[in-house]
């Protein structure tokens, strides 16, 4: 998948809208294409459906295919003191959309400047100039523009003048019931609850932390079960405090996230335990943690012991889960 960067200072803006006829200009990226725009934060299962109903629509018109995606995301330059956690790192969100089989992925670098653009100077620079776009596909909820002032009706609007034509797609919902909508903000209410199960259902796949393995404080090993110590960024959403059962780079581990309560621990720490595994050096990998299942709630033990007997059942929990869902 190709990737293209797009910021303020690299491309014209302030023209007048006009048709995007003739020849590509010299801004452009792609000789026409066929768009879809969002953050694509976890690029869920409703993600999905949007890019699948881009993919159907390019080789319908036998165009390539692009996801117009932003980096940060909004919120972290608009609300910064609120921004939510990512529920992938940005090299993530570019794999998984390569993943689904996009030709290439425009990535708009979403700054204060940018954000005072007009709905018009976005669709100029992005759908016009950049990329040509013949037709762009829309959640039928999607905001954009300064101050969000931008709907679907103006970017219709934009789209009868500049020649490009818009769909705005219904959002996707689970299976049954009347569920609300596939979002990320839902998946990461799940993901903040240690409900890793039903934040895998809505992403199509479980939910990944990773990191650096770095050093901690060692105890894992002297009590028979020795730990990857995963260096998470502080800006990906990490499940509630609890043991979970995952992989650690597709080997069945079991999980520690937490401050180790019984050791009056205060620094949280994502750390997996390779199931029947003594002989690995992790340190200084960086491993990708995938989280299948929450086992239990984390909780301070009196003394080594009984830690230790929980340890063992948490581990016996974790391997006949993992098994489960290999079979």
């Amino acid at each position: 998948m190709q990737v293209w960067h797009h910021s303020v200072g690299g491309s014209a803006f302030g023209q007048a809208f006009g048709p995007a006829s003739g020849p590509a200009s010299r801004h452009a990226v792609v000789d026409r294409c066929v768009a879809t725009i969002g953050v694509f934060d976890g690029v869920h299962r409703g993600h999905q459906r949007m890019v699948h109903r881009t993919l159907a629509r390019a080789a319908e018109l036998r165009l390539p295919a692009v996801a117009i995606t932003f980096d940060p995301l909004p919120e972290a330059v608009l609300r910064p003191e609120s921004a939510p956690p990512l529920l992938t790192t940005f090299e993530r969100r570019l794999e998984l959309l390569a993943d689904l089989g996009l030709d290439g992925a425009y990535v708009v670098h979403f700054d204060a400047d940018f954000a005072q653009l007009s709905p018009a100077d976005f669709a100029w620079s992005v759908l016009v100039e950049a990329l040509r776009t013949v037709d762009v596909l829309v959640g039928e909820n999607f905001r954009f523009g300064r101050r969000a002032s931008g709907d679907v009706a103006t970017l219709t609007e934009l789209g009868s003048t500049a020649g490009f034509m818009v769909d705005a797609v219904s959002l996707a919902h689970p299976e049954g019931g009347d569920s609300p909508p596939f979002s990320s903000t839902w998946i990461r209410e799940r993901i903040a609850a240690g409900d890793v199960e039903a934040a895998a259902n809505a992403l199509g796949r479980p939910h990944r932390v990773e990191g650096v393995v770095v050093h901690g404080d060692h105890r894992g090993r002297e009590l028979g079960y020795p730990t990857a110590n995963l260096d998470v960024p502080t800006d990906l959403a990490v499940p509630a405090d609890g043991v979970y059962a995952g992989w650690l780079d597709g080997m069945p581990a079991a999980v520690s996230i937490g401050t180790n309560p019984t050791f009056n621990g205060t620094a949280r720490r994502v750390e997996a335990y390779v199931l029947d595994r003594d002989d690995l050096e992790l340190y200084g990998q960086y491993m990708r943690l995938d989280l299948a299942a929450r086992l239990r709630g984390m909780v301070a033990f009196d003394g080594i012991d009984p830690l230790r007997a929980q340890m063992a059942d948490d581990v016996a929990r974790a391997r006949a889960l993992l098994a489960r869902s290999a079979s």
